[in-house]
């Protein structure tokens, strides 16, 4: 599914959570698909099951994936109740980063500009 990095400094179980959202936002991984179980995961990339584990627990809380109980883990849909907790982090994510470019004199109209660059290639994935 993917390598991890063992010369970056990041821990392994947020290289895991960092690869596994970019699976979903990219939609490799489709909403509803079930995600590798734990113990695939861990046989796959030769490391601990604690690691995967604590790196999915991570993404449920974050609305990425859901669990069921004796089935796995699987991709939470784009508009579940569970993201919404996330999403509003992300606006006041949002909103602390246009303030600091705001304070830095970036023009409004590149930042715009930026983010309807960053939309449309979303819609293409979602096209293709």
């Amino acid at each position: 599914m993917f390598q991890l990095d063992y010369m970056d400094h990041s821990p392994l179980y947020e290289q895991i959570k960092d690869k596994m959202k970019a699976l979903i936002i990219s939609g490799v991984l489709k909403p509803n698909e079930r995600v590798p179980s734990v113990r695939e995961m861990a046989q796959s990339l030769t490391i601990n099951p604690n690691t995967i584990h604590k790196a999915y627990k991570e993404l449920e809380l974050e609305g990425y994936i859901y669990s069921i109980r004796a089935k796995g883990s699987f991709v939470t849909p784009i508009n579940s109740k569970l993201n919404q907790a996330r999403k509003d982090e992300l606006i006041l994510e949002i909103d602390k980063l246009v303030s600091e470019l705001a304070y830095m004199n970036i023009p409004k109209e590149q930042l715009i500009c930026r983010i309807e660059e960053i939309y449309s290639r979303g819609r293409q994935r979602e096209n293709d």
